[in-house]
């Protein structure tokens, strides 16, 4: 009886470890999801070859991109060259970089004008950044250094951040000065322009934007809104609201995606604890709301009908990688390896059935949500997931080989 008893003790005990198991445990073969990215690419240059515009969305019920024109209100268009960028670092293939060469120099129109708003940053170091990163074209260097001048012209020194949407000012809704947490992206190109021959001051603004998003941006939980509305003439912080989020108290998912990934980096450039332990403070509050052994959130933490919630595939792309990242800079191992896990966690589920495209469209992701409150791109495939999903799986092939995220992001 006794023996009996501890071979179901130990039955038990298998099945209970064998349903906790981790999904790290079963691996990631960042070769075979690479080589997926590259035949979705090549289905997608099939598509649009020939129409200089750039793939935006593939909405829930469509099959093909719905494309978008080269012009300074488009936020998005630095994301598909950037695509092409990432793939010719893994393919090493000349024909790639010829095409990523391509649509690259379709956007020199945008760097001859004065800044719309925050978005050059995703425009131009998604793409030109990423060009040189991988030529060395001094041509792609000047047109960085332009482009970050470009933004710094944005910066408020009395409020201390850089202004975000002009356009807002101008209709009186997120008036006199507003700021958004996507805004912590574009600081890259500033840091990288300062240490790069531009101004040094960019290091200042950049540096002086991280700190009042940080002392005024988030909730004391590190939660965050999505947009912080200032003061221009005293630099006083009015108030936090919504734009893209459920409500302005709720956890809006990729703006949170944004502060892990922008705070990883700004400590990345400025070696200062405060950003990592920052950083890791808006780290473990997603991890924790994530739902139960899922890896791919809800498009808001808060949502009132969870789970019958769309998810959203692009904010555990953005979350990936900037993980993968902070995973490096760690000064503690157990942190470093929790992050690093969590990363190779959400890029799994994101390479399931569940969430890549495969044979039902020419993007790489489903599932990602652009701007619920307006019910626009809602449940689509969208460019920047697919951008922030290959740099992920980039990142990850670096990190099993053992080398830097941000290798020759000098």
């Amino acid at each position: 009886m006794r023996l009996v008893n501890l071979l179901t003790v130990l039955l038990l005990a298998i099945i209970f470890l064998s349903c906790s198991k981790k999904k790290t445990d079963t691996g990631l073969d960042f070769n075979n999801e690479l080589s997926y990215c590259s035949n979705q690419i090549n289905r997608t240059l099939s598509e649009i070859s020939g129409k200089n515009m750039m793939p935006r969305n593939i909405l829930a019920n469509e099959t093909s991109w719905n494309l978008r024109p080269i012009e300074i209100s488009e936020w998005t268009v630095g994301f598909w060259p950037g695509i092409l960028w990432y793939n010719y670092e893994n393919t090493k293939n000349t024909n790639d970089a010829d095409v990523a060469t391509y649509y690259t120099d379709l956007l020199e129109p945008l760097i001859k004008l004065p800044a719309y708003d925050h978005d050059l940053g995703f425009q131009i170091f998604c793409s030109y950044g990423n060009a040189y990163r991988l030529t060395g074209n001094e041509k792609y260097k000047q047109i960085i250094l332009n482009a970050a001048d470009t933004l710094a012209t944005l910066f408020n020194p009395k409020v201390g951040t850089i202004l975000s949407w002009p356009r807002e000012v101008d209709n009186g809704r997120f008036a006199p000065h507003n700021t958004i947490m996507d805004n912590m992206i574009n600081l890259e190109m500033l840091y990288w322009a300062a240490k790069n021959g531009g101004d040094k001051k960019l290091y200042d603004i950049a540096t002086k934007h991280a700190e009042t998003t940080m002392k005024y941006h988030f909730r004391e939980d590190g939660g965050n809104y999505h947009v912080a509305v200032y003061d221009t003439i005293t630099g006083d912080f009015i108030k936090g609201v919504t734009h893209q989020g459920y409500a302005d108290s709720t956890l809006w998912a990729r703006g949170q995606a944004w502060a892990i990934y922008g705070y990883a980096m700004v400590y990345r450039e400025t070696q200062d604890k405060k950003f990592l332990r920052f950083a890791e403070k808006v780290t473990d509050l997603y991890l924790s709301r994530l739902p139960k052994d899922e890896f791919v959130p809800y498009w808001d933490f808060d949502a009132p009908n969870i789970p019958n919630e769309p998810r959203d595939a692009s904010v555990a792309a953005i979350v990936a990688s900037g993980l993968l990242e902070l995973s490096q800079l760690e000064d503690d191992s157990q942190k470093a390896k929790e992050y690093k896990d969590a990363a190779v966690n959400m890029l799994i589920e994101l390479s399931s059935d569940k969430f890549q495209s495969r044979e039902s469209k020419p993007s790489f992701l489903l599932h990602s949500v652009g701007h619920w409150p307006n019910k626009s791109e809602v449940d689509a495939a969208i460019n920047y997931a697919d951008y922030y999903y290959i740099e992920a799986l980039i990142r990850y092939k670096k990190v099993m080989n053992g080398i830097s995220v941000i290798e020759n992001f000098k």
